[in-house]
């Protein structure tokens, strides 16, 4: 009888380490996603950004084209 609970107790201290290490493997993925996720929101700023920036530039670009035309009407110019 005592070898089979010695036999257990192997077996439990077994599981336990094994259920440890899935523990620590688990809090390891879990910091990793962390990681990616911040990265992720940070390329989505940057994206944010360089939408802004694009749409700055194309309001520029529209009031340039407007002041031509008006030039162009100003000196009876054919666009």
């Amino acid at each position: 009888m005592e070898n089979v609970e010695n036999l257990i107790l192997e077996h439990l201290k077994r599981f336990q380490a094994g259920q440890d290490r899935i523990e620590h493997k688990l809090d390891e993925v879990i910091a990793r996603v962390g990681h990616i996720e911040l990265g992720l929101a940070g390329v989505r700023r940057d994206l944010a950004h360089a939408d802004e920036g694009s749409a700055s530039t194309g309001v520029r670009v529209d009031r340039l084209a407007e002041r031509i035309e008006r030039i162009e009407r100003r000196l009876e110019i054919e666009g």
